[in-house]
């Protein structure tokens, strides 16, 4: 029997609700409210540091046996600099012993059913005492001569690098705090860092070349060193006011001189050289210290790799899931490694002509309009070789091992879209749901099942951050596509230490010596059954959104290389992040698409598709540069039925400085081939280009809708698992919520998952405006969430427990007496207070 109960909602919602409040109304069905698998990968995993690789076996098993008692699902063992007083204990990474721990660490995690990812070296980035000059990071210099026809140049070609030292231990950091959004406070600094009173750092001439010969690197802790030296000359190219291009590298003899006389006219002479850049592995462990790799060239990590292989040799480490890199953060210190010996000929190979011709326009000393094309092209060679020489060796290497590849792209200068998506677990981290959404979308675009997250780091001082902290950040990478997320996290520390044990400096220690693990498991089954949601299915997400990264690329900046860290910023807005704010604040499902992205997709049925996944339309935000390749993509694309919006305008002209005039012809063919109407409508084939500056009228006109909940203070993610959508909602308003909100996927029945109690039950639900939405009645406190699981049929059970106010509330005003009876190393004295 049908009960129908007809009841006036609040003006502030446009519903004309007909609840349906089914009491037997359909056939129950138990398995609608069945909470998914909890699987390993389900749970919440935490990066686990070894100081100084100073562990046994027995501290191994106790640490793996209490986290996974408290609800871990798996580690990433990150070895890191050791504990001074402690260097009797220090195992040097992968030396025989290392391995034998590490191996041991494998068959404990299998019989705990926890899993082990493994940083591919230690601290951060890839490098190593292996890692020989040839191989290490590099930078370009160059130098300037002018001459006249007739003239000779006087002294010689010459570059004399500088020296300088930095190293960790004379520096004091304000660290935690840093990661928060608009409106919360910023704790922490991240400011040039003081000096240690009393401390003084080393100095070059306290130090050996090669580094790796320094005896204590442990206690020099040293983060970038340059050594006074002259510089080996890549190239010396001649420019003549005529328009004449010489190259006289052959001229110069061993000293630096030039043998050559200027012929008639005014000539610039331009001469490269090749630097050491001198990053050290930031926070190495024992064995780990040492140059950081080029990551341009193939040679580099391939040597690097070849360390890993002989360690492993013979060793049984089928347990291992992945190898990890914890982002690239080579240029976080003086300079930029800008340069690989490779360089000019990958040029070549990928743009189609000779850099050493525009040497003038690469140093912004050429007009206007070549320096930023030259600069284009050469930004995007050093994005081609980190996806090349880097990426894809790194990650053909491990799965030739049996593992996969867990990366943080955020950071390298390069399209980090196409970064991501070549990892086989893209990884972010950081509060900017923008920034979060860079990875996650080259999960969905590519059809991964994971996005991982290096979540509650810097989020307060040692030990004070609490659960309700944790939780909010672990909610918005969840919100913002993510799905597997890593603590940051946790130091192995012996048993016997004293309180507080072994500590990161940027860790929020979830450990059994943090006050918060007694209820650290019950965040844990909140996060596990969570993205045991999040994990089945596919991402639901309506548009996607092109990064517009060869704008970037031609923006001149200080320096020769943007590193992009996913906020879609340059060091201002831009046009994409302002779509992106706007997207995410009205409640709109997107993904970031790249330009190589965009030529693999298809259209059927008038939607965008790609490795399993379909969105309605793609959004090009205004921009001046296009590929000619993505542009002739887009138009195949609307041919075949696809809708595509250009906000406020169509892109201007093509990219780069090679074969630019076919280029821009074909392109502007394109351009002048699209017939558009006065509302901005072009007909192409079976589908239409959009170009408006009202970007919500176009998402009007491709048929999306939003979820208009967004105005009340909630957040979501929504996920597709073939016979409804799962929802994941958080309230991150001021307020409670205790109201109906619309659903704007199509659906007969709602159920509602609260992951914190294991509760679930079937939702009161209603019409909604639009079409096919539904109103749905949620109660949600303040930084609460739920997940909300749709239902394609009628289906009906248990219905949702509301919570409904039965009388006043009573003051419980009086004297208390506080006593604390756990804790330590001291518990503080008894208090008495009033209410």
């Amino acid at each position: 029997m049908q009960h129908v109960i007809t009841i006036s909602v609040r003006s502030i919602l446009p519903f004309l609700l007909v609840i349906c409040w089914c009491i037997g109304c359909t056939q129950p069905d138990a398995s609608a409210l069945e909470w998914p698998e909890i699987t390993q990968t389900a749970k919440p995993w935490s990066r686990w540091w070894w100081h100084g690789s100073s562990v046994t076996k027995a501290g191994i098993t106790a640490e793996l046996a209490a986290y996974q008692k408290a609800g871990l699902g798996g580690l990433e063992l990150t070895p890191i600099y050791g504990v001074i007083g402690d260097e009797e204990h220090f195992v040097n990474y992968l030396s025989p012993e290392w391995m034998d721990l590490f191996e041991f660490t494998l068959q404990e995690a299998e019989r705990l059913g926890l899993g082990i990812d493994m940083a591919t070296g230690t601290g951060w980035p890839f490098g190593g005492p292996w890692v020989s000059e040839a191989d290490a990071c590099k930078y370009m210099a160059h130098k300037e001569y002018a001459l006249k026809g007739g003239e000779r140049l006087s002294e010689p070609v010459r570059f004399i690098q500088e020296p300088f030292v930095r190293a960790v231990p004379n520096q004091v950091y304000q660290l935690y705090g840093m990661y928060k959004e608009k409106g919360e406070k910023v704790t922490g600094s991240l400011s040039d860092p003081a000096l240690q009173a009393g401390r003084k750092g080393p100095e070059t001439g306290d130090l050996v070349e090669p580094v790796s010969a320094n005896k204590n690197l442990q206690a020099l802790a040293l983060d970038q060193v340059r050594f006074e030296k002259s510089l080996p000359l890549q190239v010396l190219m001649a420019y003549s006011d005529k328009g004449e291009v010489l190259n006289l590298s052959e001229k110069v003899d061993r000293d630096g001189r030039l043998d050559w006389t200027a012929p008639e006219g005014a000539w610039t002479l331009y001469a490269v050289f090749q630097g050491w850049h001198g990053k050290m592995v930031e926070r190495a462990a024992p064995g780990g210290e040492g140059n950081v790799i080029d990551h341009f060239s193939a040679t580099s990590i391939r040597n690097y790799l070849a360390r890993f292989e002989d360690a492993f040799k013979g060793r049984k480490t089928a347990g291992l899931r992945a190898f990890f890199n914890d982002s690239y953060e080579v240029d976080d210190a003086r300079g930029q490694a800008d340069w690989t010996p490779d360089l000019f000929d990958a040029f070549l190979r990928l743009r189609g002509y000779d850099l050493r011709q525009h040497l003038p326009a690469l140093f912004g000393k050429d007009s206007e309009e070549n320096n930023i094309r030259v600069l284009s092209d050469y930004r995007e060679t050093v994005s081609d070789l980190l996806l090349e020489t880097f990426t894809n060796e790194w990650g053909a290497w491990a799965r030739k091992k049996g593992a996969i590849i867990r990366n943080q792209a955020h950071g390298s200068p390069a399209n980090i879209l196409d970064l991501y998506a070549a990892s086989d677990i893209p990884e972010t981290e950081g509060t900017d749901i923008v920034r979060i959404k860079f990875a996650s979308s080259a999960a969905h675009v590519t059809g991964k099942k994971l996005a991982s997250s290096e979540s509650a780091t810097w989020l307060n001082e040692h030990f004070l951050s609490n659960l309700s902290e944790i939780r909010e950040n672990l909610d918005r990478y969840l919100a913002g596509g993510v799905n597997h997320v890593f603590y940051h996290g946790t130091c192995y520390s012996p048993p016997d230490d004293p309180w507080p044990g072994r500590l990161f400096y940027a860790a929020v220690h979830a450990n059994p010596r943090n006050s918060l693990w007694r209820d650290f498991p019950a965040l844990n089954q909140y996060v596990a059954r969570t993205q045991a949601f999040l994990q089945a299915g596919k991402s639901d997400n309506d548009m996607l959104l092109y990064f517009p990264v060869y704008d970037r690329f031609a923006h001149p900046e200080r320096e020769m290389l943007e590193h992009f860290d996913g906020s879609g910023r340059g060091r201002e807005n831009t046009p994409v992040r302002d779509i992106a704010d706007t997207l995410q604040a009205l409640g709109y499902g997107f993904d970031f698409i790249s330009d190589r992205q965009i030529l693999s997709i298809d259209v059927k049925d008038g939607a965008l598709t790609g490795a399993a996944q379909q969105y309605r339309t793609i959004v090009i935000p205004e921009c001046r540069f296009m590929p000619l390749p993505t542009m002739e993509k887009l138009l195949d694309l609307a041919r075949n039925g696809a809708t595509v919006i250009f906000h406020r305008s169509l892109p201007e002209d093509v990219p780069g400085l090679g074969d630019l005039q076919q280029r821009r012809a074909d392109f502007q063919k394109i351009l002048g081939s699209l017939k558009f109407d006065d509302k901005g409508i072009a007909a192409v084939g079976k589908g239409r280009f959009l170009v408006n500056d009202n970007l919500l009228s176009m998402t009007d006109q491709a048929g999306i809708s939003r979820e208009t909940f967004v105005d009340q203070g909630l957040n979501y993610t929504r996920r597709d698992y073939g016979g409804g959508k799962y929802y994941f909602i958080t309230n991150w308003s001021e307020n409670d919520l205790d109201d109906w909100i619309s659903l704007q996927s199509p659906c007969k029945s709602v159920a509602i998952f609260d992951p914190m109690t294991g509760k679930a039950g079937f939702a009161q639900t209603g019409k909604a405006p639009g079409k096919g939405a539904i109103g749905v009645r949620l109660q949600l406190n303040r930084g609460a969430s739920c997940i909300l699981k749709t239902f394609d049929s009628e289906t009906g059970g248990t219905p949702w427990q509301y919570i409904q106010k039965s009388g006043e509330s009573i003051a419980l005003n009086g004297a208390w007496k506080l006593e604390f009876i756990e804790g330590g190393p001291e518990l503080p004295a008894a208090a008495e207070m009033k209410t």
